[in-house]
């Protein structure tokens, strides 16, 4: 496989055979052109593998999305509408350089910080969605994300909505210590009342959801869904390992590791997501909004 794809490579930059016409000199193979599974090793083209929406074909390796890529996978076309658009974290504990850093990255990558939250329909279903990015700071969780998402839960609780959450983090965000800290019980406080009303949250964890995250609101869905292979934990593996003085399973922290021990509810592949949302949906009640 690896030798075809070579041939079709130095083909397309070398120029067309049956013209004979030739590619510049010292012309190189486009960074974005060939991408290699992290998990597997296999190689294919950057379009095939972002046309079955980053999952790798040969061992399912369900890739990072984006905030935007995972909102258009999910809601309906045209349907979201953002929260909190414009809200951007301070430098509270005067952390060196975190303002700069900050710049950089919403330069970078168009977001003001690692959430993205707002009301969509999928299938016709009304909900409150929050898709958490993790270009960046690995989608730490900080005052901002606190907010948002706290802010989302109490809106969805008063509009009677259910929530759909896609997590993915590194943990608290370290730059705005005990602030930081603090979001766990806010937006844990913001879920409780979402309960109380009767209300349905799902989670849907994806890689990786791991430290302050996972012990707080990414573990309170009322249905916890997984993607495959997802890494969900607390502590990391070797710093588990160090302190207990055990080896740990291979597949510890993995998606399949927590729904064997009754963590997560149910593992589902990014294709079938937005119907098995939908489903879900429709089970609770909240059927798709009739048009006039």
């Amino acid at each position: 496989m690896l030798e075809d794809l070579f041939k079709v490579v130095t083909t397309r930059f070398n120029g067309n055979e049956k013209t004979d016409k030739k590619a510049p000199a010292g012309n190189h193979i486009p960074k974005d052109l060939l991408y290699k599974c992290p998990r597997c090793r296999n190689v294919i083209f950057e379009e095939e593998y972002l046309a079955v929406n980053k999952v790798c074909p040969n061992c399912n390796y369900h890739g990072r999305l984006t905030a935007q890529e995972r909102i258009s996978l999910t809601a309906d076309k045209g349907s979201f509408v953002e929260f909190d658009a414009d809200m951007l974290s301070c430098n509270p504990i005067g952390f060196p350089d975190y303002d700069i850093k900050q710049m950089k990255l919403r330069e970078q990558t168009g977001l003001k910080d690692a959430v993205i939250t707002g009301e969509a329909t999928i299938k016709g279903s009304p909900v409150v969605m929050g898709v958490m990015d993790s270009r960046y700071l690995m989608a730490s969780m900080g005052s901002v994300v606190g907010e948002k998402l706290t802010r989302a839960f109490e809106r969805a609780t008063k509009e009677k909505l259910p929530v759909v959450l896609f997590t993915a983090s590194g943990g608290a965000r370290m730059q705005e210590g005990i602030i930081s800290l603090m979001q766990m019980a806010k937006t844990s406080g913001a879920v409780a009342k979402h309960s109380e009303a009767g209300l349905l949250y799902i989670t849907v964890l994806t890689d990786p959801t791991t430290g302050g995250v996972t012990a707080s609101f990414a573990s309170l869905g009322d249905i916890i869904i997984a993607e495959p292979k997802a890494l969900v934990g607390f502590a990391g593996r070797r710093v588990i390992e160090d302190t207990i003085k055990q080896r740990l399973p291979d597949d510890f922290q993995l998606a399949e590791f927590l729904m064997e021990k009754g963590f997560a509810d149910m593992i589902v592949e990014r294709k079938k997501m937005r119907s098995v949302l939908s489903h879900l949906l429709k089970l609770h009640g909240y059927m798709p909004e009739k048009k006039d």
